[in-house]
């Protein structure tokens, strides 16, 4: 059920006290015997509020002090560069983070205009560095690496933390639960294992890196503008109050589009936003509720775009559909680009999709004929393929993709939600039709899914069961009417579990995942028979995962 007041303007009562926010961080300190206020990185990182005692000071110096020894265990010893989105916690955060990295002998770069930095410029700015040099995992001598400071979509009144190694991506588990570790230890011992400077001293020491000029610059070498430009594509970009704000302007000019900033303002606050679903201020570019006002605007531009605060993902909105699915732009993105839009694309360049993405894509890529490479949720899984030109695309359903240059050579290793905004431009300029009108003619060639999220109860140990489940558990043989033809706790694409099940037919599916932060499991399902089916899939989805649990 929506809130009733989704997608209309926020109001006073809706808006965080900043002030508390920043007081809180320096001033709560967690309770190392209390799970919810230690160091966890999900698939993006640490993230958390400082009102709830899960980001606070103690936490950054922690984790900044237990990423640069994991980067000496592995010999990581070039610069790292660190940028920051516009939450309120952000920059406490950054400059915490700033007296650790210098105060362990660590080159920082930071961004020379002292602005913010999009996550994928971060992503940008480790290849562009490590290019032509030996290595590309998590270790290497001179290679560089590096950390955001970005709970992404969420809430004003949460902060995020991720690490990005040498390979310019999401950091695996094998990186993850070695900081993670370190850090909550370094917490139970009151941070006496962590080496600090003062901020002067940190300001005085720091590297400088343009990280806009780089990005801005190297765009023409992964999208078309030249023919954008040529069409005269009105494109309307709404950043969100986020990081992309300057780097919109700027791609403008640069490249001479036609091109307006919606709304250039930053506030903390994020006063300007229409609330989500749920009644909350969040930044999601994905969410109907969220972009209200950019939707109110589609008949203005040819293409309207949005970014989330720290712009890795992408919203796509034409003037005769609206706000597209995430899935269905995913799909016209794939099949224009192995289309015929790169034919420097090696034939064997695969189509990267997470295993609850829409099926869409699994039929494109085989009318197509290119191969499927079907992978967990976490972006983190495309990174191999990204970088070694392997991957052609690789692309989530909560609206985060990244694809290669022209020249199949790697162009980010993280979401880059700004290139996907410009792709749509570029698809309109070389095609004359909006991506939503290319997904009307995949619907006539492959029909039409009905997609849906929803949530089920589950408590603590209910989730480390669907967590561990095999698929000999599954005793259904049928689903919504339909003979089950997969039982999957692995990704087909690359061996990897799941962290949850997969159930599969020939014209629906469903895939269940335990929460990380709420007592739920999140249930996945699409059905190309139509809505009433997907309800019946989505009921005996409970059910199935309900009978293996028990078992």
């Amino acid at each position: 059920m929506n809130h009733p007041r989704a997608g209309q303007p926020a109001q006073a009562e809706d808006l965080v006290d900043v002030t508390a926010l920043v007081d809180a961080y320096y001033d709560r300190v967690p309770d190392a015997s209390n799970p919810d206020q230690m160091v966890v990185f999900g698939t993006s990182g640490h993230r958390g509020s400082s009102l709830k005692t899960a980001f606070n000071e103690a936490h950054i110096l922690a984790t900044t002090q237990a990423i640069c020894e994991y980067r000496a265990s592995v010999g990581v010893d070039g610069p790292l560069l660190i940028g920051r989105d516009t939450h309120a916690l952000s920059e406490p955060a950054w400059t915490s983070a700033l007296e650790v990295l210098v105060a362990n002998g660590v080159t920082v770069l930071i961004d020379s205009r002292d602005g913010y930095t999009p996550t994928p410029a971060v992503s940008h700015a480790i290849l562009t560095l490590n290019r032509g040099k030996v290595g590309t995992g998590s270790g290497g001598a001179g290679l560089a690496d590096g950390i955001v400071v970005t709970p992404s979509h969420n809430p004003p009144s949460d902060g995020g933390f991720k690490y990005n190694p040498t390979h310019g991506g999401p950091a695996d588990t094998d990186a993850t639960s070695v900081i993670a570790a370190r850090a909550n230890e370094l917490i139970r011992d009151a941070l006496r294992g962590v080496r600090r400077v003062s901020l002067e001293q940190a300001g005085a020491e720091v590297g400088r890196y343009d990280f806009m000029s780089r990005y801005v610059d190297d765009l023409p070498a992964v999208v078309d503008l030249a023919a954008i430009r040529e069409a005269g594509v009105r494109i309307g970009a709404d950043p969100l109050g986020g990081a992309s704000v300057a780097y919109w302007a700027e791609i403008g000019t640069r490249h001479g589009l036609d091109l307006t900033v919606v709304n250039p303002e930053v506030d903390p606050t994020w006063r300007f936003m229409t609330l989500d679903w749920d009644g909350k201020i969040r930044m999601d570019c994905s969410s109907p509720s969220a972009m209200a006002s950019l939707i109110g605007r589609k008949d203005e531009y040819d293409i309207a775009t949005g970014n989330d605060a720290d712009s890795d993902r992408h919203g796509i909105v034409t003037p005769d559909a609206g706000l597209m699915n995430p899935n269905h732009y995913l799909a016209v993105a794939i099949q224009y680009l192995y289309g015929g839009a790169r034919p420097g694309w090696p034939e064997a360049t695969a189509i990267g999709k997470t295993l609850v993405s829409s099926s869409m894509i699994d039929r494109v890529a085989s009318d197509l004929g290119r191969r499927l490479l079907e992978v967990p949720v976490g972006f983190k899984w495309f990174v191999p393929g990204l970088l070694d030109g392997s991957v052609g695309f690789g692309g989530e359903e909560s609206a985060g993709a990244s694809f290669l240059r022209f020249d199949g050579t790697v162009w980010t290793t993280d979401k880059d939600g700004m290139i996907l905004a410009l792709l749509a431009s570029e698809i309109l300029a070389k095609s004359g039709k909006t991506p939503s009108q290319h997904y009307a003619e995949l619907v006539e060639r492959h029909g039409d899914p009905a997609y849906a999220r929803i949530d089920a109860a589950a408590n603590r140990e209910e989730k480390a069961a669907l967590a561990a489940l095999s698929p000999e558990a599954v005793a259904a043989e049928t689903l919504a009417g339909e003979p089950i033809t997969e039982k999957l706790t692995s990704a087909p694409g690359n061996g990897a579990k799941i962290g949850g099940l997969k159930v599969v037919t020939q014209d629906a599916w469903f895939a269940a995942r335990p929460s990380g932060t709420e007592d739920v499991y999140k249930i996945y399902a699409e059905s190309f028979r139509g809505w009433d089916h997907l309800a019946e899939v989505q009921a005996e989805a409970k059910d199935v995962v309900g009978a293996a649990l028990r078992t």
